[in-house]
C-alpha cells in the first residue's frame, strides 16, 4: 500500500476538484443572487486541504496496484462528496444541515437524483446550477477525468480506471493507452452534453435551464431546477429530446465509440446488450401506456407521453418526472422500480446492476436447465457470438448475491429508524440503484426522513456507483496484508 503515493493523488484530485466551484462563484455574480461568498469559502477549504495533502508527498512516485485504485476510488468519492457539500452549507439563509447537505451532494456526485430540497424553484441560481454540475461531473467520474488530464500523476492509471468504469467488463480499452481512453470518454461525453444542451435551447428553455437539464440528463442524474423536473415545461418536444438523450447516454460509450470510429449506426443494432436495452424499454413503455389508457389515468397523447417518458426516466435510473407516477393504479410504480434494478448498460452513466449481467443471468439459468435434459453437455453462456469465461460468470452471481443481501440489510435499517415498509423498499432501492424517485412518505423529497436514515442511504448511493466490490474489499483483512 503506497499511503503517500495515495494521499498525493487525493490532494491532487481535490485541488482539481476546487476549480469547478468557479462557475458557480461567475453565476452567482452574473445574476446577483448573493451567494458567491458561500463557493468562495468552500473553494479556499478545498484548496488548501488539496494542498496539505499533496505538497509533503509531491514527490512520492511509484506504480499503483490494483488495491491502491479501490482505496483510491472509494476515498475520493466519499472526500469529494464530503467537500461538495460545504457551498449548501455555508449558503446563508438557504443553508442546510450537515446531513442534508451531504445528502443533497452525494445524491449529485453519484448521479442519484434523490433531494432532500423544496422549493427549488426559489433557491439562488448559483446553487440550482451547482446541484446540476455536481451530477455532469459524476456522471462520467471525475477520476476518469483525472486520469485523462493528470497523466503527471506518475502512478498507473489502469488502476484507477477498472474501479471507476461501471460494469463487469472493465478491462476492455478503447485505445492502447488508458489515458487516451479515458480522453475519448470525456470527449463523447463533453460532445453528447453539448448536442443536448443545444437541443433544449432550440425547444425553448432559456440558456441557464438548458444548461442544467443538458448536465443532468446526459449524466442520467435527474435534479432539475425545479420542482416539478420536466413537468415544469409541459412541453412534448422538450420531453422527446430528454427521452432520447436518456436512451443514448443509458448505451454504452464504448460502444457510441465504435460506432463513431466506424461511422456505422449498425454497430448499436448488433451489439446485444444495446439490444437488449432498447427491447426492455419498449416493452416497458408500452405496458405503461396499455396501462394509463386502460386505468383511465390518462388518455390519448397524454397517456402516451406520460406512459413513455416515466418508463424510460425510471428504468435508465435518470429519474426525471413529468406525473406524479407513484399515484398510478395497480402495480405500475412497483414494476417501474424493479426495471431500474436492470438499469443501464455497462459503461454508461446509468446505474442498477446494468443490462450485461441480466442477461449473463438470464443465460446462466437457461444453461442450467438444459443441463438438467442433458447432463453430460458442455454448454457455454455466450454473448452476441462471443464466449462468456466461467470466472466472470460466476463474479456476476457473486455482485447479485451481495447486491440482494446489502439491499435487505439497509432495508432493515431504514426500517429500523422507523420508516415504514414501502417508503423504507423504494428509498434502499431508489439509492442503490442511483435512481432518485420514491414511494411512500419520500415521493415528493427525502427531507422527511430521520438524519439516521439518510446517512444509510448515503451509503446505498456510494455503495450503487462503485458497484459494491470497490467498497466492501476495503473491508476485508487481506486487503490490508503486506
Amino acid at each position: 500500500m503506497s499511503l503517500r503515493v495515495i494521499l498525493r493523488i487525493l490532494g491532487l484530485l481535490l485541488m482539481l476538484f476546487s476549480l469547478t466551484l468557479v462557475p458557480p462563484i461567475l453565476i452567482s455574480l452574473l445574476f446577483n443572487d448573493g451567494v458567491w461568498d458561500a463557493f468562495a469559502i468552500a473553494m479556499a477549504i478545498t484548496v488548501a486541504t488539496g494542498a496539505l495533502l499533496y505538497l509533503p508527498n509531491r514527490y512520492a512516485r511509484k506504480e499503483l496496484r490494483t488495491r491502491d485504485g479501490f482505496l483510491i476510488a472509494a476515498l475520493f468519492w466519499t472526500v469529494l462528496g464530503t467537500f461538495g457539500s460545504l457551498p449548501l452549507m455555508l449558503d446563508g439563509p438557504y443553508a442546510l444541515s450537515v446531513t442534508d447537505a451531504v445528502f443533497e451532494s452525494f445524491s449529485g456526485l453519484t448521479t442519484t437524483g434523490a433531494t432532500v430540497i423544496t422549493g427549488i424553484d426559489f433557491l439562488p441560481e448559483a446553487v440550482r446550477y451547482y446541484r446540476q454540475q455536481l451530477q455532469w461531473l459524476g456522471g462520467m467520474g471525475i477520476v476518469v477525468l483525472a486520469v485523462a488530464i493528470l497523466p503527471t500523476l506518475g502512478v498507473g492509471g489502469m488502476a484507477l480506471y477498472r474501479t471507476e468504469i461501471p460494469g463487469p467488463l472493465k478491462d476492455s480499452k478503447l485505445t492502447p493507452r488508458i489515458t487516451e481512453t479515458a480522453k475519448a470518454l470525456w470527449y463523447i461525453y463533453a460532445s453528447l452534453t453539448l448536442t443536448c444542451i443545444i437541443a433544449y435551447w432550440a425547444a425553448g428553455m432559456d440558456w441557464f435551464d438548458a444548461i442544467g437539464h443538458g448536465f443532468s440528463t446526459v449524466a442520467i442524474g435527474g435534479f432539475s431546477t425545479y420542482d416539478a423536473s420536466i413537468g415544469h415545461f409541459d412541453s412534448a418536444t422538450i420531453e422527446m429530446i430528454c427521452v432520447l438523450f436518456m436512451v443514448i447516454s443509458a448505451i454504452s460509450y464504448s460502444l457510441h465509440f465504435a460506432a463513431w470510429r466506424e461511422k456505422r449506426l449498425s454497430q448499436y443494432l448488433r451489439d446485444p446488450e444495446a439490444r437488449f436495452l432498447l427491447l426492455f424499454l419498449l416493452g416497458l413503455s408500452v405496458i405503461s401506456v396499455l396501462t394509463l389508457w386502460l386505468t383511465a389515468t390518462y388518455s390519448g397523447s397524454e397517456g402516451l407521453r406520460n406512459g413513455v417518458f416515466q418508463a424510460v426516466s425510471i428504468a435508465t435510473t435518470a429519474g426525471f418526472g413529468v406525473a406524479d407516477f407513484a399515484a398510478w393504479p395497480g402495480a405500475l410504480p412497483f414494476l417501474l422500480f424493479v426495471a431500474a434494478f436492470v438499469g443501464g448498460c455497462s459503461g454508461s452513466t446509468g446505474g442498477g446492476m446494468k443490462v450485461i449481467r441480466i442477461i449473463l443471468i438470464l443465460k446462466q439459468g437457461m444453461r442450467e436447465v438444459m443441463r438438467l435434459i442433458h447432463p453430460n453437455a458442455v454448454i457455454a453462456v455466450k454473448v452476441g457470438k462471443v464466449s462468456v469465461p466461467d470466472g466472470i460468470a460466476q463474479a456476476v452471481w457473486g455482485f447479485f448475491s451481495v447486491y440482494v443481501m446489502l439491499f435487505f440489510l439497509m432495508l432493515i435499517g431504514v426500517m429500523a429508524t422507523g420508516v415504514d415498509q414501502v417508503t423504507a423498499w423504494s428509498t434502499v432501492a431508489s439509492t442503490l440503484n442511483n435512481l432518485g424517485p420514491a414511494l411512500g412518505e419520500a415521493a415528493s423529497h427525502y427531507g422527511e426522513l430521520p438524519d439516521l436514515a439518510k446517512w444509510i442511504l448515503v451509503l446505498a448511493m456510494i455503495l450503487g456507483r462503485l458497484e459494491i466490490f470497490t467498497v466492501l474489499v476495503l473491508f476485508t483483512p487481506a486487503f490490508w496484508r503486506r
